[in-house]
């Protein structure tokens, strides 16, 4: 037997239908909840909730293996044979993430196939895996941003078990898992969860339309429904963190706010599994408030990605004035980021005509991501390219060590680590003609106001943008490519072996800079990492052991400074330097 319940406020009549039998469901409690149990039903069977007339998939759904219109599926969570008994979880102030889509990841695009690359990630020296999301969204393949099935994992990747199996693989290669969730929207198709409830608000306009309720009548539930579907993740999935998608998307008035809440629930759940989880956010505020404790008045997120970095980087890197990076530019810009996080803290944005961000002398390194690429700014660009198309590979091994030797967390984007060739552009599958032909114009429109061509940039809905973006795994034994993994390896070990490299307090970085000669130099303890991005050769006051160099041309003279050629790079250790 199985009891089935249901939020369904709005509801006349409810029922589920189980095999083909609807079962009639009545009122449990005075919240709007319906509850049914069916003998015999269990683990495996499909059934729908029936609205009204209208058969419906769950909205909790934990298992779609028609896709988003099909129906549910039961699962015991229970039944699968967990072998990470041992797993701790992972810390992460000490800890380099890797950003992958499951999709173009192997030539496989399921969780199995991320599997079987994991021996990769461990050579290479991360400590955790993010994924984008992978709850069911439309179609076969995606970004995973305009899902709908927030419970489901994706079948096409390998659905309930695919998943776990590659999170137990995960733990058991001592690996952490970081899970990308969307709670700020849903996406257009299959979305049937205003036919149930409350679940958005007219009083609230957001860039998808409107507003998640989670401030109106009936948002207690709607509060729930998301809450629930993190601790789910972290529970069910031994998921180890969650990274939220565009918190400020989020428009709650309530006294308690939806991440100060779901942070309270998570640290609870942790206690209870005795490992740490983390809750890290996307946010574009610049609001230290996010990371801040609860106690102190935060909303108690463990960290935040940091746009003004990577930012301040690419423009630095690329020369790229457009849109948000004409806010950018200076090496003075990164060496602010490296220092206080947050390069608008109070600072004037001619890119918003406003003043943006807020500083903060207690904001931790640890507390903020940082990146030189990210599925957003790489995908987010017409044609999808990466920074090794836009810039010289001795200018991304410039950015590399920057970002593996920075008092952040660092995170890496897959592929990055040996400059892929393969771009990583908007994709989707959409079954409704109309709503393709939406996201195509949309997309063409975007990028014709930005100066584009509107018919060179790839269409989204074609087959052919998908595959494109699928990483070639015969690259990274290829020159130019092993140079640059040779170089990433190199930087990841030397953070491994130098404990002044971990994130850690921003108050504790000192930079030296001339934005003219375009050098950057960031002391961090017995550590220095001197960047030379000029046009002429840098001689620079750096005296010590040479522990890595981005060109053959780097010269560490005995007790005298450093020599840089144009565009590289060298960590040195100051100790016993003098």
């Amino acid at each position: 037997m199985t009891a089935f319940s249901v939020w369904a406020p709005r509801a006349g009549e409810v029922a589920v239908e189980v095999g083909g039998a609807h079962h009639p469901m009545g009122p449990d409690g005075d919240r709007g909840w319906y509850g049914a149990e069916v003998p015999g039903a269990g683990p495996g069977d499909e059934y729908r909730f029936v609205i009204d007339g209208d058969a419906l998939p769950d909205p909790r759904s934990p298992w779609q293996p028609a896709g988003v219109g099909g129906p549910s599926r039961l699962v015991d969570h229970g039944a699968f044979a967990w072998g990470d008994q041992g797993w701790a979880g992972f810390d992460l102030a000490g800890a380099v993430l890797y950003e992958l889509h499951v999709g173009t990841f192997s030539p496989e695009g399921t969780f199995e196939g991320v599997a079987r690359r994991l021996d990769h990630l461990v050579d290479l020296g991360v400590d955790a895996v993010e994924l984008l999301p992978v709850n069911q969204f439309p179609g076969r393949w995606g970004w995973g941003y305009d899902g709908v099935g927030l419970f489901a994992p994706h079948q096409p990747y390998g659905g309930p078990d695919g998943l776990k199996a590659l999170v137990d693989a995960c733990h058991r290669r001592g690996l952490g898992v970081v899970l990308d969730v969307v709670y700020n929207h849903l996406g257009p198709a299959g979305n049937h969860l205003a036919r149930f409830g409350p679940y958005f608000t007219a009083r609230y306009h957001t860039p998808w339309g409107d507003a998640v309720n989670l401030d109106g009548p009936g948002s207690d539930e709607v509060r729930s429904f998301f809450y629930d579907n993190a601790l789910m993740w972290l529970r069910d999935y031994h998921v180890d963190a969650l990274r939220l998608d565009a918190v400020h998307g989020f428009v709650d008035t309530s006294a308690t706010h939806l991440l100060e809440q779901l942070a309270q629930a998570v640290d609870s759940l942790a206690a209870h599994l005795g490992r740490p989880l983390h809750l890290i956010a996307e946010s574009d505020l610049n609001d230290p408030r996010v990371v801040r404790t609860r106690a102190a008045g935060g909303l108690g997120m463990r960290a935040q990605w940091s746009d003004d970095f990577h930012h301040a980087l690419h423009a630095v890197l690329t020369g790229e004035r457009s849109g948000y990076y004409g806010d950018f530019g200076s090496v003075a810009d990164v060496a602010t980021a490296l220092r206080q996080g947050f390069v608008y803290a109070g600072r004037y944005s001619a890119y918003r005509g406003r003043t943006h961000g807020r500083a903060d002398p207690s904001l931790r390194g640890d507390q903020l991501l940082g990146y030189l690429q990210d599925h957003d700014q790489v995908g987010n660009r017409a044609r999808g390219e990466r920074i090794s198309a836009l810039a010289s590979l001795d200018r991304v091994k410039v950015g590399a060590a920057l970002v593996l030797t920075s008092p952040f967390v660092p995170m890496l984007f897959a592929g990055e680590e040996w400059a892929a060739s393969t771009p990583f552009p908007y994709f989707c599958d959409h079954d409704d003609p109309g709503l393709a032909e939406a996201v195509r114009a949309g997309r063409r429109a975007e990028f014709a106001g930005f100066g584009w061509d509107p018919e060179a940039i790839p269409d989204p809905q074609a087959p052919a943008t998908f595959e494109s973006a699928r990483l070639d795994w015969d690259e990274p034994a290829r020159p130019p490519h092993a140079d640059v993994l040779a170089w990433y390896r190199r930087l990841l070990a030397l953070r491994r072996q130098q404990p002044g490299l971990r994130a850690g307090p921003l108050g504790e970085v000192a930079t030296r800079h001339d934005d003219q000669a375009r050098w950057l130099v960031v002391e961090r303890g017995p550590v220095a990492v001197a960047a030379n991005l000029g046009w002429a050769p840098a001689r620079l006051d750096v005296r010590g052991r040479l522990l890595a160099a981005s060109q053959a041309g780097v010269a560490a003279e005995p007790g005298g400074p450093l020599t840089l050629p144009p565009d590289s790079v060298a960590v040195v250790d100051r100790t016993g330097a003098g």
